[in-house]
């Protein structure tokens, strides 16, 4: 706040209560006083600028006599917003008191905000204009300190990019935000382009807006949760009323900020939990469903076996029945290995990750494409299996997990391909890697669902064909697992084409 000069001795006593002389003693030899304080405002809006009452007070002026006299004059005008920026720096700022009172009122305002905002980002952009507003600034920009504890991300600002909110970051004790984050005191900078602690963010500082600067630190515990700064596009002496201000305002918004923070992410990890809440339930259901399936077949063909007589004497000549037997056991035996393949489709779902290392080797890959379909011929048979290739290929790959791929693969076909149709297994060379494929002739898979169908429960359902969301997801992991990659394409014609990629062993 600017020294207050006292009365001269037969000034009158209105003078003393004036403010800061424009002109004094030590500027005019004659010992004239010119001094000048607003003495009424009104405000007109908050669209449009107040009008104010001014009075000039003019002291020590000789006459012929050897008396001095001191006279007033009064004059009202509007602001203008150059005139207003004059009156602020030439004219007596408010009384402490008064000071005081417009900084309560201000954080009273911003408590205010913290119950009624309807979202995080709009608490933080109203704060940032108070608070621009409050110091008179052009600028008012917000950084909050990340988790890790290594840059302040911004948070909010008011004259900078906003598209950089949530993306700029400031590596924490680097430049002057990082600095007062780091030291937890305040930083004044008259002018900015010429400090070396300054530290220029590429797509967010901006020249035009940065002349002075004053920032100061949020601390919550004892520790930093985030800078505010306040930024001039004219050269400004920040006083230490307006560190204080600034400061005040920040200690405010630390228990706000920090407090929002932690109810963010305490309602994230809630719906987290509820998000995985609902995946177990949903993974218990398909579970149960795909289970219980195989299971009734087996336990149906049991009963057919039950109640068949057994074969002995004649009976156990006649072909039919006993054709007939060997039909339900094989059935039976069908479904058991169904449920089998089930059952490790949902381990390596659950168990398999892309970092859990896998014993690799070079298999012939076209070995284990035949012996995996061989395997599967009570699976397929209601289909024609053609395998190509033909030329001798080695990939590095773990062979049982390549063989889980595989039945994946081939089952997911038999499913949504009808029967009598063509399912295709193939594998080539192409560009350093091995490629094995499964094809089908199906209905194939729409563009938008070629990448959603890898990712876990999610099942595209048909008129024929009702998937359990498991198998596919599983055989992504699995490959992933073993430096592989799977992906879905359309087949020639119509259908879908899975592709399995392999590192080549001798490209290893």
């Amino acid at each position: 706040m600017a020294e207050r000069r006292q009365p001269r001795q037969g000034q009158p006593e209105h003078l003393g209560a004036l403010a800061s002389p424009h002109r004094g003693d030590e500027a005019d030899p004659a010992g004239i006083v010119l001094e000048a304080r607003v003495v009424e405002r009104r405000d007109a809006g908050r669209e449009a600028l107040p009008s104010h009452t001014f009075a000039v007070s003019i002291g020590g002026v000789p006459t012929d006599d050897g008396r001095e006299v001191a006279f007033e004059v009064r004059f009202g005008c509007e602001a203008t917003l150059g005139y207003r920026e004059w009156v602020t720096q030439q004219l007596d700022p408010p009384t402490r008191a008064e000071e005081q009172l417009d900084q309560l009122r201000f954080l009273h305002r911003v408590a205010r905000l913290a119950t009624t905002a309807t979202t995080w980002e709009e608490l933080l952009e109203t704060v940032v204009d108070e608070t621009r507003d409050a110091l008179r600034a052009t600028v008012s920009s917000l950084y909050l300190v990340d988790r890790d504890g290594k840059n302040l991300t911004l948070a909010a600002t008011n004259g900078l990019d906003r598209f950089q909110i949530g993306r700029a970051r400031v590596p924490f004790g680097e430049g002057v935000t990082g600095r007062v984050a780091a030291t937890k005191q305040p930083i004044v900078i008259y002018d900015v382009p010429s400090d070396k602690r300054f530290l220029w963010v590429r797509g967010i500082d901006q020249k035009r807006f940065i002349a002075s600067m004053l920032s100061v630190p949020l601390i919550w515990n004892d520790r930093t949760v985030g800078v505010l700064n306040v930024q001039t596009d004219r050269h400004r002496e920040f006083s230490d009323s307006d560190v204080v201000h600034l400061g005040a305002i920040a200690d405010l918004l630390a228990g706000i900020v920090e407090k929002g923070r932690l109810q963010r992410e305490a309602e994230a990890r809630a719906a987290e939990l509820k998000a995985l809440d609902e995946a177990r339930a949903e993974l218990i259901a398909l579970v149960t469903h795909a289970l219980r399936t195989p299971l009734a077949v087996v336990r149906a063909y049991a009963d057919l076996l039950a109640e068949e007589p057994p074969l002995d004497g004649r009976s156990s000549r006649d072909p039919d029945r006993r054709e007939r037997r060997a039909a339900w056991y094989r059935g039976a035996m069908d479904q058991v290995s169904r449920l089998d393949r089930l059952v490790d489709s949902i381990l390596a779902s659950v168990r398999v990750a892309p970092e859990q290392a896998a014993e690799l080797e070079p298999p012939d890959v076209g070995a284990i494409v035949a012996e995996t379909a061989a395997e599967l011929e009570p699976l397929t048979s209601r289909h024609r299996v053609d395998i190509r290739g033909g030329i001798r290929h080695f990939a590095l790959t773990d062979p049982a997990r390549l063989r889980q791929i595989l039945e994946h693969l081939i089952e997911n076909a038999v499913k949504y391909a009808p029967p009598e149709t063509t399912i295709t297994l193939d594998w080539r060379m192409a560009e350093g890697s091995i490629r094995i494929s499964v094809s089908d002739e199906g209905p194939g898979i729409p563009e938008e669902w070629r990448e959603r169908i890898f990712e876990p429960y999610a099942r595209r359902e048909t008129r024929t064909a009702r998937g359990s969301g498991i198998g596919l997801y599983a055989a992504r992991r699995l490959s992933d697992s073993v430096g592989g990659r799977l992906w879905c394409e359309p087949a020639n014609g119509h259908g879908a084409r899975f592709v399995l990629s392999l590192p080549a062993a001798a490209a290893m």
